[in-house]
């Protein structure tokens, strides 16, 4: 019964530690060109943790196309980013 309470109590903490592992927070930003043809936008951001870069204006590709028609110059935008293929992706907007 000991090493079944054990063997339990390991496989919470290790559940526990991977989901916060793959947990990305949200990044404030400014939507500055939006290329739909393209499929690109223009954000000015602020840090990016997961990417470890700082506060810049740079441009994304985005994970799925509709989200450039959610998007216009001058949005107040939250958004996840990360490397997909290579390539700096919007992954997720609010």
């Amino acid at each position: 019964m000991r090493k079944l309470t054990t063997l339990m109590i390991a496989a919470m903490i290790a559940v526990a530690g991977s989901s916060a592992a793959f947990a990305t927070e949200y990044t404030k930003g400014t939507v500055k060109k939006v290329d739909i043809k393209a499929g690109k936008v223009t954000i000015i951001h602020e840090e990016l943790a997961n990417l470890d870069m700082p506060a810049m204006t740079m441009v994304f590709r985005t994970l799925d196309p509709a989200m450039l028609e959610k998007m216009k110059a001058g949005d107040a935008i939250e958004f996840i980013a990360d490397r997909v293929k290579g390539k700096l992706t919007v992954t997720e907007l609010k």
